[in-house]
């Protein structure tokens, strides 16, 4: 029964305190990921690169 009662207290604290960080570690371990760091990168640089394409 201890074993029970402990388990129990175990989950509360998981759904109090870990269940709404879950949502915020999974949104920043997507945003540090080096492709979304290089995309965001690009999308903000992108108004300021001039009009030029490359050419022969």
């Amino acid at each position: 029964m201890k074993q029970l009662l402990y388990g129990a207290v175990l989950a509360l604290f998981w759904l109090i305190l870990g269940l709404p960080l879950a949502p915020a570690a999974g949104v920043l371990a997507a945003a540090v990921q080096p492709v979304t760091v290089a995309f965001t990168a690009g999308l903000l640089t992108r108004p300021y690169l001039t009009g030029r394409r490359w050419t022969r």
